[in-house]
């Protein structure tokens, strides 16, 4: 169930109700408050043995259990192709409008032991990253 969060002790009351639901876990939009307090949810999550779903690497690099996300290089690379033609005298408003089309996983192991999950073999081969 969704509940909104606007600073440190939000998000920390929002969790500690999850880690009271039977088979509970976590989705992270990509917004400032979990950027913000990155280093608090994982703490979170890891205290209250919630599996994690991040929508930005960083979070599995800082001890996160996986990530699902656009892939920044290459929202660069197409943000590349809008300077070059701005720059070179188009209009934004004719430019086409572009979404994501690359996407990563990352998956931490360590951490997902660390919670007591197996990671099934597929996961791992698709995943984009393995961080053990």
């Amino acid at each position: 169930m969704p509940k909104p969060v606007d600073n440190a002790a939000d998000l920390e009351r929002a969790i500690e109700t999850f880690a009271r639901e039977p088979s509970g876990g976590l989705v992270l939009p990509p917004d400032t408050t979990t950027v913000v307090h990155r280093d608090l949810i994982i703490a979170l999550a890891a205290r209250y043995r919630l599996p994690a779903v991040y929508a930005i690497r960083v979070f599995v690099a800082a001890g996160g259990l996986m990530s699902y996300g656009t892939d920044f290089i290459d929202l660069y690379r197409q943000a590349a192709f809008y300077v070059d033609h701005i720059l070179r005298g188009a209009k934004p408003a004719d430019l086409p409008v572009q979404t994501p089309t690359k996407y990563e996983t990352t998956l931490n192991l360590k951490t997902a032991k660390a919670l007591g999950l197996t990671v099934p073999p597929g996961l791992i081969v698709a995943a984009d990253e393995v961080i053990e």
